[in-house]
């Protein structure tokens, strides 16, 4: 009967891991773990401790910090792939798996299925013919070399490859390989997986070259497997369920998506949404139920294309969590700087960079120039991000994989303020408030349209008062909101003073916010 051993990348939420792994592990199979070693150290502490003494549990002999796009993922899979082989003699296949999946069929379902077929199931298309690749980068993604990590950093990642473009510095795919492409999410039996495992030792130019691609989770294992085993071995497919929206971002799946789920022809989904707690209640007994038994529909993707589609409001996909009046999601934290002095806050934040991992975006609501990834248009204009304002922000917690974000609001963002301040997530504000001189407020009153440079000096005389009233009410509305989690740093206070509201805000240590409070020319004009 097949073992399946669970390979597992993950680095969040230990309480759901722990909990993944005691389900998987109780009918049988087992899992190797890699947990990224950028995480919360006590959070691996925590999973290693409430798992081990379950047998059937490994982790990856080494850990290493995991970035999208970059060759660091395949490492880290092949480092857990590595203690699956060595701990686990008895497994017959590997399951590559996330944090964000969950079994939606039985653990005697899915041994009866690998057993019915001896075969590996991976989606591995052809990287040139195909059209898997939608957008953006294609041959570009192998033909250059890609040393930096194009989400954390962009300057760099894409100045490297202009400079290789622009001096001709391609380079040949190996000639005995045809690159394949698909989705990281597979199944692969022992004898593919030791085939694989000797061909890295073997094949160092494959490896480097794999190394400096882009995005190598698409292509390395899809490409070795296909070189390596018979096609009629090969299902190009995947096992878990998992769909995109018109944005490119994952569908997720919620309470009432159960039956739906259910009735695909897959062992597995993602994403499964961390608030989904009946779901996955009802997921986690099902996998124990070795009775149950399935029907097998498989309209899933036909019917999320037809109804959001036609903007239908059906029982499944209805509006709800990722429409506008959407959570963020209860584990997330939103930071929201506050600050009329666009270029003070600007300088602010390149400082909060510089001592927390945590991504850092400034006026997104305010600036349309404001430099934000491509999520599909739903960036493109500030009517866009301002009409889809909860979604645009999930869009970004997903796209730099982090439950932590820090952005910059306009004080006159009240409504915003009132939105995000509302939602289920933890938010909270730190107002940065300036002094504001007649010089300054002279040419903010320039700046908007509001004088010119032939306008009278009594004519500025009248008018600054009222600009200085303007800015003084929306700092007052502000506070009269109330609202929770609200820290104030002031131009006028000790550099002491303000570390400690920092301190509360970001939840680092005192030491590295009296560096950012003490910042050289902060609040300069």
């Amino acid at each position: 009967m097949a073992k399946i051993a669970f390979i597992l990348l993950c680095h969040k939420d230990p309480d759901a891991i722990i909990k993944q792994a005691q389900m998987l592990t109780a009918a049988g199979d087992y899992m190797a773990i890699h947990f990224d070693a950028s995480a919360k150290p006590e959070y691996f502490q925590q999973i290693s401790e409430a798992l081990a003494d379950n047998p059937n549990v490994a982790f990856a002999r080494k850990r290493i910090k995991c970035g999208w796009g970059e060759w660091s993922l395949v490492q880290a899979t092949l480092y857990a792939v590595e203690s699956a082989v060595d701990r686990f003699p008895r497994a017959t296949h590997f399951y590559m798996l996330s944090g964000d999946c969950m079994a939606i069929k039985s653990a005697a379902y899915a041994h009866e299925f690998l057993d019915a077929d001896d075969v590996d199931y991976i989606e591995s298309f052809d990287f040139f013919e195909s059209d898997w690749i939608k957008t953006g980068f294609k041959e570009e993604r192998l033909i250059y070399r890609h040393f930096f990590n194009e989400r954390n950093n962009k300057w760099l990642f894409y100045t490297s490859f202009n400079i290789q473009k622009k001096l001709g510095l391609s380079r040949e795919i190996p000639k005995d390989i045809q690159i394949q492409i698909g989705s990281q999410w597979w199944c692969l039996r022992r004898r593919t997986i030791e085939w694989i495992l000797n061909l890295t030792r073997k094949r160092r130019d494959v490896m480097r070259f794999f190394r400096t691609t882009w995005i190598p989770d698409e292509t390395f294992f899809q490409t070795l497997v296909r070189h390596l085993v018979p096609a009629n071995e090969i299902r190009t497919r995947t096992l878990t369920f998992l769909m995109f929206t018109d944005y490119g971002m994952p569908v997720t799946f919620y309470n009432d998506h159960y039956d739906l789920l259910l009735s695909q022809n897959a062992l597995f989904a993602r994403k499964i949404s961390q608030d989904a707690h009946e779901l996955k209640k009802r997921l986690g007994a099902l996998f124990a139920d070795s009775s149950a038994e399935f029907k097998i529909s498989d309209e899933g993707r036909s019917l999320y294309k037809f109804l959001t589609g036609r903007g239908r409001m059906g029982r499944r996909f209805a509006t709800r969590f990722w429409e506008t009046e959407s959570t963020l999601g209860r584990q997330r934290e939103l930071l929201i700087v506050i600050c009329k002095k666009w270029h003070v806050a600007k300088r602010l934040m390149e400082r909060l960079r510089e001592v927390t991992d945590v991504p850092a975006i400034e006026y997104l609501f305010n600036e349309e120039g404001t430099a934000l990834p491509d999520l599909g248009g739903i960036q493109s204009t500030l009517e866009k991000r301002t009409r889809h304002r909860r979604a645009l922000m999930r869009m970004l917690f997903d796209y730099f994989e982090t439950d932590r974000l820090i952005v910059c609001f306009d004080p006159g963002n009240l409504d915003l303020l009132q939105d995000f301040c509302g939602d289920r997530s933890t938010t909270k504000l730190l107002e940065v408030k300036c002094e504001f001189t007649d010089e300054y407020l002279t040419g903010h009153a320039k700046r908007v349209g509001l004088a010119g440079e032939q306008t009278p000096e009594e004519t500025l005389e009248r008018l600054l008062p009222t600009i200085r009233g303007d800015m003084t009410h929306e700092s007052d509305q502000i506070r009269d909101a109330e609202f929770e989690n609200h820290f104030v740093v002031r131009q006028s206070d000790k550099p002491s003073e303000n570390a400690e509201r920092i301190v509360q805000f970001l939840d680092i240590s005192y030491k590295k916010a009296l560096e950012v409070a003490k910042s050289d020319h902060l609040f300069s004009d």
